[in-house]
């Protein structure tokens, strides 16, 4: 302080024509510090602190302080100081609760908050996957809240400590209490430990640690000690391991030894000090002076300097890094004066300073001090880092390197892994964590207390293992699917019967080929409507029945291409009407040519009533009615819509019409074939060319066989292939239908005209009626 104080007094361009003095107090106690805040807050000429119900004009001795570096002693001053809104600027208390602005509203820093020192170290941690370790602290609010806020950040971040403890204060290497705590943490079998500790505490922590012969762990190191020679000069301190620790930011001083060695055998110092002073308090100096603000240079000036203490040994790395952070401080103190005080326009008015003024100019400050930028944010905490150090050990000789640094946001940090000379034989990163690391795909089951021990299980399939959750399973989309042991889902494939699949083109190409057939015998019937063949096939009904098949088979494209709302609605209904009205044509066909042979003339009154009430008609708008019946009490209680099948495949969407309900269609269908089958086998003993059992037997042989596959199917395999089977079984049970049914008579009519002529069908006639006399 007093060497940046000095450069300042004699800079020309930083408040000329304005001389800085200074007080020094020794804050070596809590009664001291205390001593130190009062009389820093008396006024000029006076001994005692006036109580004012309005601070605004109360000008003390002192207009800025600089310290206290103990954070415990810095919440006393900052807490007094806030009241008087006094700039006050720490250059080592880090305690992360002194960034409330709302409870020390004049408090700044030079040093970052323990907040930033506490995410460097856990992104250490991180860095090299430790998550399990050990943590202790120093009896004091550093090492309290230090440790407090570690455990948070770390529990953030699914790291455990396994081991917690405060450093026993002021008892020294020979406690018993400070041994069981070392011998307890070596029981937990961790191989990093965190010490965020003070200098004094971490130098009895690890004189018991080198007493109790640990060696090969790794330990890291907070600012407070990282650097501190009174820790590393610890006889055998050497074997204890590896330690990486933070420190300050780099920034040597240039001059700052030289002043310190001219001064070394000095036994009086002779200081100026002149107004507006400031007020510092630290651990060391002994002298203390004071100048008033408002008189000139010759009056106020005080340079004796009686008490003050020689230097008795060169300053320590720790000592010369820190040293920045005073300087800096001071820097931003006459910075705030040279704005608030105009020197920027020339010559420095004298007017008087009151700290509130001071307070809200220091807070603005932004200046370039040795390559580093020197500002504040609205905490009042510094934009810099830390960096990161390494002991070197050459024997017993220390030494350390610089092998990273951890920005103000230390999401980014800059590290030299291979700069670290690990304790291990093999120079590998040693190893702290309860449980080896699952497997990609394998979940954590916590076993104990500590989330990071834990047995691994296999993610089942459908699910997956989110990196944000290492302990649950997350089940993928509905549109996914994940197989076992999976980090990701995978998007499922969406099938259906296309168009252009082969098995569909086979198919179309089919019905294409039938609706052809059908067209052509419709159009060969009409020809032919006279001629024997066709009346006995039933003459004009044959057309409905024609005509029905066509509608069943154009039914038959709505199972190709992806499901629509109409097509699932209209393509099962449809078919299953037009295949009744195929099936009661049959039927009554044939129950028609069993009452002309054998009914007529056993119950002529009973054949006279279906003649003259229209029974073929009646049988047929029944049986169709029946089915359209069925048809639509499926639709309206469970309609037939799209619908996308997950359950089939895991990695497939099959896309279809939900058809919960087309059974009953098919079974009436079912019900009316076997109906068809009774009433043709009746007349199997009919002339040849009106018995329709063999060709009536043969379709319905056919249609029942599909019928009992299709179900097979049904219930054994889902897929998009379902589709392509259905239009099969249905394909089938049309071209069973036409080739038993029609397909003989069109080759009647084509190739054996001869048999169709009203005299062979005479001739068939009396045959049947004479066998029927011998009989």
């Amino acid at each position: 302080m007093r060497f940046t104080i000095e450069q300042i007094n004699n800079s020309s361009s930083l408040l000329p024509n304005v001389t800085l003095g200074y007080e020094i107090y020794d804050t070596c106690s809590e009664s001291a510090n205390l001593h130190a805040t009062l009389s820093i807050l008396a006024q000029s000429r006076q001994h005692q602190v006036e109580v004012l119900s309005n601070f605004t004009h109360y000008q003390p001795k002192n207009v800025a302080l600089i310290g206290p570096d103990s954070s415990q002693f810095a919440l006393v001053t900052a807490a007094i100081l806030s009241i008087f809104l006094m700039p006050e600027i720490s250059y080592e208390a880090s305690n992360e609760m002194l960034s409330s602005k709302h409870a020390y509203p004049s408090f700044l820093r030079t040093i970052p908050s323990d907040r930033l020192q506490v995410e460097a170290l856990v992104l250490l941690l991180e860095e090299f996957r430790w998550n399990w370790i050990a943590v202790v602290g120093s009896d004091d609010t550093y090492g309290k809240n230090g440790i407090k806020t570690l455990l948070d950040v770390m529990a953030e971040h699914n790291i455990c400590a396994a081991y917690r403890r405060v450093i026993p204060s002021k008892r020294g290497a020979s406690d018993q209490e400070l041994k069981d705590m070392v011998s307890d943490l070596l029981s937990t079998k961790v191989n990093v430990t965190i010490v965020f500790s003070s200098e004094y505490s971490a130098k009895d922590f690890f004189h018991v640690v080198v007493q109790e012969n640990v060696t090969d762990k790794v330990w890291l190191g907070t600012e407070a000690w990282s650097l501190a020679s009174v820790v590393w000069s610890i006889p055998g301190i050497h074997r204890i391991g590896t330690v990486i620790g933070l420190s300050v930011k780099q920034a040597k001083l240039a001059g700052l030894e030289e002043f310190e060695s001219a001064h070394v055998n000095s036994q009086q110092m002779e200081v100026a000090m002149c107004a507006p002073a400031l007020g510092a308090t630290g651990r060391d100096g002994g002298n203390s002076s004071n100048a008033s603000g408002t008189e000139s240079t010759h009056q106020s000036c005080n340079q004796i300097c009686t008490s003050c203490y020689a230097l008795t040994h060169a300053l320590q790395a720790y000592d010369t890094w820190a040293a920045f952070n005073v300087y800096s401080a001071v820097f931003a103190v006459a910075h705030g004066l040279h704005h608030l005080l105009g020197c920027s326009l020339g010559a420095c008015s004298q007017d008087q300073v009151y700290p509130w003024q001071l307070l809200e100019k220091i807070r603005q400050v932004n200046f370039t001090l040795q390559n580093s930028q020197v500002q504040f944010d609205a905490s009042g905490d510094p934009l810099t880092g830390y960096d990161l150090v390494v002991w070197k050990w050459a024997g017993q000789t220390w030494s350390f390197d610089v092998i990273g640094s951890f920005p103000r946001k230390p999401d980014s940090p800059t590290m030299d892994r291979d700069a670290i000379c690990w304790h291990t034989m093999d120079n590998q990163v040693p190893v702290s964590t309860c449980s080896k690391l699952c497997a990609k795909g394998e979940k954590r089951m916590q076993v104990g207390l500590h989330q990071c021990c834990f047995d691994c299980m296999a993610c089942p399939g459908g699910t997956f293992l989110n990196s944000s959750d290492l302990y649950n399973c997350q089940p993928c989309g509905t549109d996914q699917w994940a197989p076992a042991e999976s980090e990701s889902c995978f998007n499922r494939t969406t099938e259906f019967l296309s168009w252009a699949d082969p098995i569909s083109c086979a198919l179309l190409a089919a019905i294409t080929l039938l609706l052809l057939l059908l067209g052509g015998t419709a159009l060969l019937f009409a020809q032919n409507l006279t001629t024997p063949v066709v009346k006995s096939a039933g003459g004009r009904m044959c057309f409905l029945m024609l005509g029905a098949l066509i509608c069943a088979c154009c039914s038959l494209y709505c199972f190709f291409g992806e499901p629509t709302w109409y097509t699932c609605l209209l393509r099962l209904p449809v078919f299953s009407i037009s295949f009744t009205t195929c099936l009661s044509c049959i039927a009554m066909r044939s129950f028609q040519i069993v009452c002309i042979f054998k009914l007529a003339a056993k119950w002529p009154a009973l054949y006279g009533a279906w003649v003259r009430h229209n029974g073929p008609s009646l049988f047929i708008g029944t049986c169709t009615a029946v089915q359209v019946l069925v048809c639509l009490v499926a639709l309206c209680t469970n309609p037939s819509v799209p619908r996308k099948d997950y359950a089939t495949h895991v990695t497939l969407i099959i896309l279809q019409c939900s058809e919960g309900d087309s059974m009953w269609g098919l079974l009436y269908n079912t019900l009316l074939g076997i109906c068809c089958f009774v009433i043709s086998y009746v007349g199997k003993d009919l002339p040849e060319n009106y018995n329709e059992a063999k060709c009536v037997t043969c379709s319905l042989l056919i249609n029942f066989v599909c019928f009992i596959c299709y179900l097979t199917t049904y219930i054994i395999y889902k897929g998009k292939y379902l589709m392509a089977i259905t239009v099969l079984a249905n394909l089938c049970a049309l071209v069973g239908l036409f080739a038993g049914y029609f397909l003989p008579k069109t080759y009647i009519i084509l190739f054996r005209a001869e048999l169709n002529t009203t005299e062979h069908f005479q001739m068939s006639i009396q045959s049947y009626t004479r066998k029927r006399s011998l009989d």
